[in-house]
């Protein structure tokens, strides 16, 4: 992991310019992402509460296209963001957090308004303190990487085999070791955005800078919504 305040010693007279630019990337990693999450509620909150759109979709078949085609997209998003212009990387960003939203808006039929406006409310506390000690911490936690990861595959396999086991244990173990993962997945990609910047702020290409800030903003964007959900699934109340 770069070392932020070796590069910025290092970097002499531009260390005010870089300090300047990173408050600058980090506020469109995190504007872009607030942005994602309007466009989620919205979405969600659109289709939940209309019981005759919840019926259509999540009462037939078509609720498997549209739990999984989040999944697809952001394997897509990868694969295509080296082909993709900084405004497009936006773009496709925004469709995906609207398709995000569809995906769960069933939580406005299966929950009360009241758990999910207190559960959104927890996830956003613990979200807002684990990135910024994610982003002020001196310790490097670039290792906790590869063990997260694995973490996060292992919760998709167990959740996928989960749709077919309908255990109500399993579910809740899921939820709950999820929540841990992506607490630390938060802090971990906080600190990851900061230190890539740090590291490229020498060449200080926009267009990279750009995409940088969309890929930052979906990661962030996606362990704020997982830990919602999971925590959603353990404190939310039945309606």
């Amino acid at each position: 992991m770069a070392d932020y305040q070796t590069i910025r010693t290092g970097a002499g007279a531009r260390s005010v310019e870089i300090d300047q630019g990173l408050r600058a990337h980090m506020n469109k990693v995190y504007s872009t992402m607030s942005v994602g999450l309007l466009l989620t509620a919205g979405v969600a909150w659109a289709v939940g509460t209309n019981d005759q759109m919840v019926a259509a979709i999540f009462g037939t078949p078509l609720k498997w296209l549209v739990m999984f085609a989040p999944l697809i997209m952001v394997f897509a998003f990868g694969a295509l963001l080296n082909r993709m212009s900084a405004a497009g990387a936006q773009l496709f960003f925004y469709a995906f957090s609207a398709l995000m939203g569809l995906s769960i808006s069933y939580i406005f039929a299966a929950y009360t308004s009241l758990s999910i406006a207190q559960v959104f409310l927890v996830t956003s506390i613990s979200f807002a303190g684990l990135s910024l000690w994610g982003y002020t911490t001196q310790k490097d936690i670039s290792g906790w990487g590869s063990f997260l990861i694995m973490g996060v595959i292992g919760l998709i396999v167990a959740s996928i085999v989960n749709i077919f086991l309908g255990s109500p244990a399993i579910m809740f173990a899921i939820s709950v070791i999820g929540v841990l993962i992506f607490a630390g997945l938060t802090a971990y990609d906080t600190q990851r955005i900061k230190t890539d910047y740090v590291a490229h702020a020498q060449a200080m290409d926009q267009e990279w800078l750009g995409k940088s800030a969309i890929m930052g903003a979906l990661s962030l964007y996606l362990n704020f919504i997982n830990m919602f959900m999971m925590l959603l699934s353990i404190f939310g109340n039945r309606d």
